[in-house]
């Protein structure tokens, strides 16, 4: 039984923020939270990256209890420790030291290799009128591709 590619995303990361520069970053997880992301069993929402020690951890990351999990089982909502090289950890650092800019994860999927990966971003975040700017964008472009199927 092959099983759908799984590919999570933050929808919306892309409304509240404006997106500025990505990384992937793989993360660490038990053996029953690997599992239930393999059955797309996980969400992105409300969730952000914060540094504790030189290191970039996610808050509030949902993760459904694995279903075949016994006593092993983990806790859906718990802190998960994101990998990234030195150079980007820093580079990541450096940006939410700026007023106004957050780390936010936008994607998560599982790689070629089996191993699950987040995409995340550093975002600065909208006010209240960007974010009607950018729903009448997405409606005019939406009305634009009507006409022009006709």
């Amino acid at each position: 039984m092959k099983l759908a590619p799984v590919n999570i995303k933050n929808r919306r990361a892309t409304f509240d923020f404006e997106l500025v520069d990505t990384f992937t970053a793989g993360i660490v997880l038990t053996g029953t939270e690997i599992k239930s992301i393999r059955l797309g069993k996980a969400s992105l929402v409300d969730t952000f990256c914060f540094f504790s020690r030189q290191e970039l951890w996610v808050k509030n990351m949902h993760i459904a209890e694995y279903f075949y999990g016994s006593y092993n089982n983990h806790t859906a909502r718990r802190d998960r420790k994101l990998l990234l090289n030195k150079k980007e950890l820093k580079k990541l650092e450096r940006a939410t030291k700026e007023t106004g800019f957050t780390i936010v994860p936008v994607r998560m999927f599982i790689s070629d290799k089996g191993l699950a990966k987040v995409v995340i971003a550093t975002g600065k975040g909208k006010k209240q009128y960007d974010k009607r700017e950018s729903l009448r964008e997405k409606d005019d472009k939406r009305d634009m591709d009507r006409m022009f199927k006709k």
